[in-house]
């Protein structure tokens, strides 16, 4: 008789291994918090596992939000008002908005208040299926706020059934106290900032906006250096507004991605494709931009790059808590197929994470992350608009309803 701790039954399985690794009538089995069998519901051997009877459902990965802003303080919706009232990004600038406005609210917050309007966003994610989120810093940009932000990403993964990754945006934009003055901000960052964020155990990865309204290829170079020398994985916001060949770049120094790429380039896709570089698809941003420049999705497919799928959860400019939603425009917008799109949101988010040997797909061994669902096929996933089928959730072993209480 097996020694295990839950076996679920009952279930098809989408493995995600290879295309959606579809297995039906299957069972799967947990044994401290890792996947210890799986396979055939008839061939399932004796245990004294607690039995939970799947119903029929499909079984999937956890799903994995790999690029979010989810920690911030305050809401854009006025900006978003007066955008449509004809307001120019300008005009709402000189008025005191953008980043800046959650900035300010950001740096106001106290960690329990940060925390607090932020888990209603995190709980979203989580009743559809989600266990694992990447949270990035880059709304204090000082040393006080970022820190902050990033205490909190790491209370968020103590509080509730999710696994956060955290990464350090400092170099996201350049705050007021320093204007005109950016490459004295990057020296702070990289000579202060992040070293002392590093040595207290809140980084996971660096991040920076490597753009014409953000900083240079030779100040994020700066930032990818520091982040090297500490042993931190790089990851970068590229060609979103433009082609700076910030996609090559984190490529060069093995990143695990590059995100937004509306302006990719065909040097940049090669990079990619050469060093293992996932492409993170923003659809939010596009959408709420209303963009028309799109990202070279069949090149990139052509290429073999991994195109990952996330809500880039912001105030400013995708203000968007629903991954199933950004699959749906992944494939409507931009004509990635379902399967891709769940990859996307599976074993691609994953591998842009560094995490795919934990998670993001049903092996043998890895991090039992399941979300179990009321659905015909797969594909529904990534088809139907304002549907949550999410029936329940594993996280690290442990079953939970889809929809979880704000912790005390």
């Amino acid at each position: 008789m097996q020694d295990w701790d839950m076996v679920i039954h009952n279930v098809h399985l989408a493995t995600m291994e290879q295309g959606y690794g579809e297995l039906l009538d299957a069972a799967i089995a947990v044994k401290d918090g890792r996947i210890a069998w799986f396979g055939p519901g008839d061939e399932l051997p004796a245990s004294g596992a607690v039995l939970i009877d799947g119903q029929g459902c499909w079984l999937t990965p956890g799903l994995i939000d790999c690029h979010t802003h989810i920690v911030h303080a305050g809401n854009r919706s006025d900006e978003f008002e007066a955008r449509l009232n004809g307001a120019s990004y300008e005009d709402i600038s000189r008025a005191g908005g953008g980043i800046m406005s959650t900035v300010r609210a950001t740096r106001a917050a106290s960690d329990d208040e940060l925390l607090r309007q932020s888990l209603p966003r995190v709980l979203a994610l989580l009743a559809e299926g989600v266990t694992t989120l990447e949270i990035k810093s880059g709304y204090g940009l000082d040393a006080d706020s970022e820190a902050k932000m990033l205490r909190v990403a790491r209370r968020i993964g103590q509080e509730l059934p999710v696994s956060v990754r955290t990464t350090f945006l400092g170099a996201h934009a350049l705050p007021p106290e320093f204007a005109g003055r950016a490459d004295a901000y990057i020296e702070l960052l990289c000579g202060q900032m992040l070293p002392q964020l590093a040595s207290d155990g809140l980084v996971d990865a660096v991040d920076a906006f490597c753009e014409r309204i953000g900083f240079t290829p030779a100040q994020t170079q700066r930032m990818f250096d520091a982040a090297q020398a500490l042993n931190l994985p790089v990851k970068l916001h590229a060609e979103q507004l433009s082609d700076l060949g910030g996609a090559a770049l984190v490529a060069r120094y093995d990143g695990l991605s590059a995100d937004h790429l509306e302006f990719l380039s065909a040097d940049g896709i090669a990079a990619m494709a050469q060093h293992g570089t996932v492409a993170v698809l923003l659809p939010g941003a596009y959408y709420f931009l209303r963009e028309v420049q799109q990202p070279p999705v069949m090149a990139l497919r052509a290429a073999g790059v991994p195109m990952a799928v996330s809500t880039d959860c912001n105030p400013g400019t995708s203000p968007m808590t629903s991954l199933l939603l950004a699959m749906n425009m992944a494939c409507t917008l931009w004509r990635l197929t379902p399967q891709e799109a769940l990859a996307g949101a599976t074993c691609h988010a994953a591998r842009a994470l560094g995490l795919q040997r934990e998670t993001g797909s049903l092996a043998v061994g890895k991090r039992a992350d399941f979300a179990l669902w009321r659905i015909a096929r797969p594909a529904d996933l990534a088809y139907a608009l304002g549907l949550n089928p999410c029936a329940g959730v594993v996280h690290g072993g442990v079953w939970r309803a889809p929809v979880v209480s704000l912790p005390d």
